[in-house]
Formats: structure tokens, C-alpha cells, sequence
């Protein structure tokens, strides 16, 4: 079993932006990412002639401080760690009929669209070629840890209630979750530090000690280049939320459970005036994808690709509508909560081929909507089902939430 990497959103559904081309997206399954050996073919051919002197000087000097193999190893480490460009890529069907659904683009689409709006063309589409725009995401999931001092958003403005709700997440849940971390990424914040910088690349590309440095600086430099880049503070950089777990694995590399929580996700809830009880039901929805580590729900299943994604995503919104909604999780008001569980809508999407299918805007607001009714439809207000139990209501319940829904 590899590396289990869940993701919730992905600055993949700004691949479509203003540079003309598609930029490598992030996602995660346990297939091969087709996008990313894509992306490292073209980028054997990297043209910088059409970069800004300055840019092209930059981006010279650090693909010649790259080790001849960087492409390899770039492959290899999304492999490791669980990182692979599927989520949002494929728009042919072959699991199920596209015309059967209600289907369309979000507040949230296009918003990220906006988010790389103004930015040098040619540099936007280097930095995604080299991999710049993973390494905040590498950061956190390597080296990112719990503490008293982190700060989620980019003002700290969601610390609170985050930092409050993890350890009501540990409560709630009958599993073992003492080991479950709460991380932040944040963009600027890496690049700013040359040691934290330095380190990361030291591991992604096997250089050390000076050449690391190096490498490190222009890297560095290159994202401090465009102003609309924000010196990697740009949304794009840190528009992911993720649950990580080694459970199972037979090659363990000692990186703990985890949740990350991305600044830019977090932005972008609040600029599509999601900025309510969102930034919660995200935290909320990685925290059932652990609950289905822990009860082994991944493989509890006959369903295969796209139509497996579906179903654990969707499950993991009903675990994190269920927790937000009972009397004894956070106790809201399942009119306000579906209000912002469509965070959830937002980043539902059309790509029923791809294995990173998560259902769409309407199928994951049904899931929502269905597990706020089991909270609140309960005899016993005070009882907490079993997980598994959940999961049993959720499994007979999910031919209704997936059928189609178009109408002629």
C-alpha cells in the first residue's frame, strides 16, 4: 500500500488560467501520475528564450544546479510521497455518463482562475515545470509539526477555531486520533527561510551543503521575481488541504498522521464568502478521511477508480456534516452548516474518468445535507454513533446521493 494522500481541493482547477497552457495540477491516488511524467518530458525541453532577461538568466542558472536526473527524482518523489496530478484531470467518460449529471462551474472555478491573472506567462508555467509551486506542500507534509505557535490564514485568523476544533475532532471520533497532527502551510513563510528552503530541496533532489543552498536561492528568487506571485503568499502556492497517514504502509518514512491546512484554501473560502463555517467543515471532512484510515474504509468497498474516489469523498463530507451538526460536535445550526458545507459544492467536479473524481457540486451537498438530517433526525440527541455505524447508513444511502440528476 503506498502513502495514502487524500486531498480536498487543488490549485489544479486553476489549470486553465491566463497562461495559455495547462499547469501541473496536485491530487493524489494510487495510480501513476500521468501528468506529472508528462510534465517532466516537456520539462527536458524547457525553453527559457521567451523568459525576461533577468528571469531567463535565473532560470538558467538553476536548471543547470539541478542534478542532470531532477525530472527522475521529481517523479519519484511524488510517487513517495503520495503526490499525483489526477484529482482534476480528464474530462471523458468512461465510468459514468456526464449527460446524466448537473454539472457546472463554481464561484470557486472562478476564482482560482483569477489567482495567476497578471503574472509573467512564461515564468508562471517554469515555476510549475521545476515543481516551485509543491513545495510549500512538501514542507508541511515533511516537516510540518503540531505546536502552541503555528497560525492558520494569513493573519492567523482562523487559529482559534481550528487549533479548538482538532481537539473536538479527537473527542468526537471513536478512533485512536492522539497521534493526528494539525499543520499549516503557508507559502511566503518558506520561501523567506533559506534554512527551511534549504532543507526541503536537499531532500527532494539529494543535494547537499552548498549546492543545496544554492538551489535554494534560486528558487527563492525566482518566486520573489513577479510581483503577483506574493513571494510565494499567492494562493496558488498553498490551495490544498490534505490528510496523510503511513497506516498500513510496509515502508514507513516516520512522517506522522496528519491534517495540513493550506493558507490559500482558506483565502479563497473567505473570497467566494465562504469564510463562515467552511474553514471548519474542510477540517472537519480530512478528519473523516482519518476515520476511515483507522476503520480500513478505503478497501471496504467493490467499487474500482473514479466511482471508489467518489464514494470516500463523499463519505468524508457526510463524517464531517455529522460532526459539525451534533449536539455534541460542534452543535451548529444545520442551516448555516450546509450554507458553508458548500465549500464542498465549490470544488465538486466533472471529470467522471479520472480517478480523482470526487463527485459533483450536487452529489457533495447531498452527502452533506443527508448527514445533517441523521444528526438531527436522532431519537437520542445526545448519542454518538459508531463510526461504523455511520458508515453502514452512509453505504445504503449512496445510490440515492450518486443518481442522476439532469433534467431534460
Amino acid at each position: 500500500m503506498k502513502k495514502t494522500l487524500t486531498w480536498a481541493i487543488t490549485a489544479g482547477i486553476a489549470a486553465t488560467c491566463t497562461l495559455g497552457a495547462a499547469l501541473p495540477a496536485m491530487a493524489a491516488d494510487d495510480t501513476t501520475s500521468t501528468a506529472v511524467t508528462s510534465a517532466a518530458s516537456s520539462a527536458s525541453a524547457l525553453d527559457t528564450s521567451r523568459l525576461s532577461p533577468e528571469a531567463k538568466a535565473l532560470a538558467d542558472k538553476l536548471l543547470a544546479a539541478l542534478p542532470a536526473d531532477w525530472q527522475q527524482r521529481r517523479e519519484a518523489a511524488a510517487a513517495k510521497y503520495g503526490i499525483h496530478d489526477t484529482e482534476w484531470a480528464g474530462f471523458r467518460d468512461n465510468a459514468i455518463n456526464p449527460g446524466d449529471y448537473q454539472c457546472t462551474d463554481t464561484a470557486m472555478r472562478d476564482y482560482s482562475r483569477t489567482l495567476l491573472a497578471g503574472a509573467n506567462p512564461g515564468l508562471a508555467l517554469f515555476l510549475s515545470m521545476i515543481g516551485a509551486y509543491d513545495l510549500p506542500t512538501y514542507d508541511a507534509l515533511l516537516f510540518g509539526s503540531e505546536s502552541k505557535s503555528n497560525t492558520f490564514g494569513y493573519n492567523g485568523e482562523y487559529t482559534n477555531e481550528l487549533t479548538s476544533e482538532g481537539k473536538n475532532l479527537k473527542r468526537f471520533w471513536d478512533i485512536y486520533s492522539d497521534d493526528i497532527q494539525i499543520v499549516p502551510m503557508h507559502g511566503r513563510e518558506l520561501f523567506s527561510s533559506p534554512e527551511r528552503l534549504t532543507r526541503l530541496v536537499s531532500v527532494l533532489y539529494g543535494v547537499e551543503g552548498e549546492d543545496a543552498q544554492y538551489l535554494a536561492w534560486l528558487f527563492n528568487a525566482l518566486v520573489n521575481l513577479d510581483p503577483v506571485l506574493q513571494g510565494g503568499d499567492n494562493p496558488y502556492f498553498t490551495f490544498n488541504a490534505f490528510a496523510f497517514t503511513e497506516k498500513g504502509d510496509p515502508e514507513p518514512m516516520g512522517v506522522s498522521d496528519r491534517i495540513v491546512m493550506g493558507d490559500g484554501i482558506l483565502q479563497a473560502l473567505k473570497a467566494v464568502g465562504l469564510g463562515d463555517t467552511a474553514p471548519r467543515a474542510i477540517l472537519a471532512h480530512e478528519f473523516g478521511h482519518h476515520v476511515q484510515y483507522e476503520d480500513n474504509l478505503f478497501d471496504n468497498t467493490t467499487l474500482t477508480g473514479p466511482e471508489a474516489t467518489r464514494r470516500t469523498e463523499l463519505m468524508a463530507d457526510a463524517f464531517g456534516t455529522y460532526f459539525l451538526t451534533h449536539s455534541r460536535g460542534e452543535a451548529l445550526n444545520a442551516k448555516r452548516v450546509l450554507g458553508s458545507e458548500k465549500s464542498f459544492y465549490e470544488v465538486g467536479d466533472c471529470h467522471f474518468s479520472s480517478p480523482g473524481h470526487h463527485g459533483t457540486p450536487n452529489q457533495r451537498l447531498a452527502a452533506s445535507s443527508w448527514a445533517a438530517s441523521v444528526a438531527n433526525g436522532a431519537a437520542n440527541q445526545g448519542h454518538i454513533l459508531p463510526s461504523l455505524k455511520l458508515d453502514e447508513l452512509f453505504e445504503a444511502k449512496l445510490p440515492d446521493i450518486v443518481k442522476p440528476d439532469a433534467t431534460n
